[in-house]
């Protein structure tokens, strides 16, 4: 009998589960605290504490991991340097110091607008080759010809033997500056996600696992490990995606929202007809726009971690993380009883003044610390030190800004009361130590007169209201939170209806069903296995492969046959330039634009004949070279045509898109 191991290492904690492949049920699973900042450790824990009896019958790995996601917010990816080819407009943001524009690029039809300076490009990457680890090249409308960056890259390789990384492998999308940062944020992570897939591979060899291994990509599909290596930005938000694509999965429903509710955040998607819903604009992250396909969510920094403290009268979640008190007490033996004796003077001042916060150190070694960092950091031990304590070691106030930078550089981190802690009071889940969790709820409750199960209580019930609010948020875009926030409160006699069901996942979340039914009228769905939904989606993804290809109609100029005039040194984004290339027609030529080549056509039905075989092709190569059969196999295609108002004439664009969906060879079955 075979099985399948998928391995989730999310923000909190590391999911494991083993499913049987002949009929896709979880026989097996396992939870661990996630390792930071190498997930490996964690991943070993979850894998360690599942039956050993399965581990040697396992054909079929697939990982999900932060991995990606952490290196480009937390800015520890390796250094790059950015080339950018053509004539346009550089912002003024750039994520890199080494970078340097040159000459050439192409037009909207692909057609050479200025000759490439790789004399520069040569200058360039001699001068930093020892600085940086990698390369990234977009060039202006590579998109519809990349000869300039293959060229570049070309050079860039025999020169220095440095990985380079073309915008136009990544995306076909309009926005060369978008795809500048997605080559450079993808050439950042490359040495990154090789030693980790190298040591997770060394790891599955020495417990004498021999499989086929994927990964999970940021749009709710897998791809196999080489990709993996070449893409690593494409794994990106693959935690929320596996959510998605578990929870999907463990419910049986093709068409859902999702509610992921984890340790640090709160993640909202949808699929839609077996298929992940995807962000139309590209995934954002840490500040970033890029031309990823990422699944659309609502993210808020709402999770069972998230710090729950008082200003004054109010009672505040978040955004914050921080270790529970009652998985503290079960760490440090004296803390129940500092908890209990802990004073603050001039009461709840802000999140970092509070009774029940407490501080200690982490793993990572300090480097650079400003002087009032030092002061603080030497007296943060390896166990919990409150406020108060370092006021009486410091005799002055320590400064809570000082505390944030400490926090922000993962040099300490901050315990306190959570709403797992209120679920701990409420008897609802009770994995730690119940009596820390209601010492601090005491505290936190006597001010405003509650006690401890009251407070509890109306701390679960500002936390469902956050869920509540994000998945609405998600459902209809663009409407204010603040009148979001009003009906929920029951304002106006109005009430939010859901026509699809919503379906949950996250450890304890069965806990807020009942408040977010009071909330919301919809069918809340809390699955078997719904506190490892995202190590099953790491493995139930489907492989899931996006082609484009775009017909263009040129319309000549009158005058002369070659690039209309204005574009040829053009300095606007690519997007201006194909609204403003509407000429008047005196002789059609068919531009057919795809990922593999750019080819012209007299007649536009030879053109589309053309792209709708090459688009069938493309994807069917690509899903039995990642291990698919092709019998598994089903290719969907959809075209939009654009034509002015009354058009009668052939389309001035067709966009063909097709995507193929199949399943992975020793994969589970549905």
């Amino acid at each position: 009998m075979h099985f399948s191991l998928g391995i989730d290492a999310g923000g909190t904690y590391t999911d494991a589960v083993i499913v049987r492949d002949s009929d896709g049920v979880v026989v097996e699973s396992s939870k661990a605290l996630t390792t930071y900042p190498d997930p490996l450790p964690g991943m070993k824990n979850a894998i360690d504490r599942l039956n050993p009896d399965y581990l040697g019958d396992i054909k079929l790995v697939s990982v999900s991991t932060t991995l990606s996601t952490n290196t480009i917010l937390e800015s520890t990816g390796f250094p790059v340097g950015l080339i950018m080819v053509g004539d346009y407009v550089i912002p003024e943001k750039l994520p890199t110091d080494y970078w340097v524009a040159v000459s050439g690029g192409h037009n909207s039809d692909g057609e050479e607008l200025k000759d490439l300076d790789l004399d520069s490009v040569k200058e360039f990457a001699l001068k930093v080759q020892d600085k940086v680890s990698a390369f990234a090249v977009s060039s202006y409308f590579s998109n519809r010809n990349p000869e300039h960056e293959l060229a570049v890259k070309k050079t860039v390789k025999e020169l220095t033997k440095h990985p380079v990384v073309c915008g136009h492998e990544l995306s076909q999308d309009l926005g060369a500056y978008e795809r500048a940062i997605t080559a450079f944020l993808n050439a950042q992570l490359i040495p990154i996600t090789h030693k980790f897939i190298q040591s997770i591979i060394k790891e599955f060899e020495s417990r004498g696992i021999s499989a086929n291994m994927l990964m999970l990509k940021c749009d709710g599909s897998v791809v196999g490990i080489e990709e993996a290596l070449e893409k690593p930005i494409e794994t990106i938000f693959s935690g929320p995606a596996a959510s998605l694509v578990g929870a999907s999965h463990l419910s049986r429903l093709d068409t859902c929202a999702v509610i992921d509710v984890g340790g640090t955040s709160t993640d909202v998607a949808m699929m839609q007809n077996g298929l992940p819903q995807l962000s139309s604009s590209g995934a954002v992250v840490g500040g970033w726009q890029t031309r990823v396909k990422a699944i659309r969510m609502e993210t808020s920094a709402t999770g069972g971690d998230s710090h729950v403290w008082l200003k004054g009268d109010r009672i505040n979640v978040g955004p914050r993380r921080v270790i529970p008190l009652c998985r503290a007490s079960a760490i440090y033996p004296e803390f129940r009883e500092k908890l209990k004796h802990n004073r603050v003077a001039k009461g709840y001042l802000c999140e970092n003044i509070q009774v029940t916060k407490f501080f200690v150190r982490t793993g990572f070694r300090p480097i650079e610390l400003k002087a009032g960092e030092r002061e603080i950091y030497r007296y943060i031990g390896k166990e919990p030190v409150s406020f108060g304590d370092l006021l009486i070691a410091l005799k002055k106030r320590p400064s809570p800004s000082i505390l944030d930078s400490l926090i922000q550089k993962r040099l300490i981190q901050a315990i306190g009361f959570t709403p797992t802690d209120a679920l701990h009071v409420l008897g609802e889940y009770t994995e730690w130590d119940v009596e820390a969790a209601r010492i601090g709820a005491y505290i936190l409750g006597r001010p405003l007169k509650l006690n401890p199960e009251a407070f509890s209580a109306e701390v679960k019930r500002r936390v469902a209201r956050n869920i509540a609010e994000d998945l609405i948020a998600y459902l209809i875009e663009g409407m204010p939170r603040g009148e979001i926030d009003r009906v929920l409160k029951g304002k106006n006699f109005t009430r939010f209806r859901v026509e699809i069901p919503v379906v949950l996942l996250g450890g304890p979340v069965g806990a807020y069903v009942e408040n977010l039914r009071r909330l919301i009228s919809a069918e809340f769905i809390v699955p078997e296995h719904a506190d490892v939904g995202n190590a099953v989606g790491a493995l139930v993804g489907k492989g899931i492969k996006r082609v484009e290809i775009l017909i263009k109609t040129r319309l000549v100029p009158k005058s002369r046959e070659e690039t209309p005039e204005g574009e040829e040194h053009c300095i606007a984004p690519e997007s201006e330039v194909i609204e403003g290339a509407l000429q008047q027609e005196k002789k059609n030529e068919f531009i057919v634009f795809s990922p593999s080549e750019r080819k012209k056509f007299e007649v536009y039905s030879e053109a589309l004949e053309y792209a709708e075989k090459l688009g069938r092709q493309l994807v069917m190569n690509y899903m039995i070279s990642a291990g698919l059969e092709k019998e598994d196999i089903r290719i969907d295609v959809s075209r939009k045509h654009l034509a002015p108002s009354g058009w009668t004439d052939v389309p001035l664009e067709t966009k063909l898109v097709y995507v193929g969906v199949g399943v992975p060879r020793n994969s589970m079955t549905a």
